[in-house]
């Protein structure tokens, strides 16, 4: 039952996102910028297991890998100017953020940050 209301509060979330992006584009934005996604993350581990701990190494965690997910926006804004097909925007760009996210841990391997 906690699966399925956690389930239903993030989609509806998302629902709701998608629904004002119709009409307000840029306050659709503003809102999928905040972290929401990750509160919510960080509230569910916090109430399922209690553990502050944890909540700061997902936190941290979070916030080192920000970075590499930029390269997925930019990648799929500057495809859709170039006319590609959504769908096909959405492939290419998933695969380079997938390719960033993999050089960026090798680089934080080597400056020592281990996740």
């Amino acid at each position: 039952m906690e699966f399925i209301f956690k389930t239903l509060v993030s989609a509806l979330i998302i629902a709701s996102v998608s629904m004002i992006s119709k009409k307000l584009p840029f306050i659709g934005a503003i809102i999928i910028s905040l972290p929401i996604t990750s509160m919510l993350a960080l509230t569910w581990l916090y109430r399922d297991t209690g553990d502050s701990t944890k909540v700061i190494q997902l936190s941290n965690g979070i916030a080192l890998m920000v970075l590499p997910s930029i390269v997925f926006f930019i990648a799929l804004s500057l495809l859709l100017k170039f006319n590609i097909k959504m769908h096909y925007s959405m492939l290419i760009a998933s695969f380079l953020m997938i390719a960033a996210y993999n050089v960026y841990t090798i680089i934080l391997r080597k400056i020592g940050i281990n996740l």
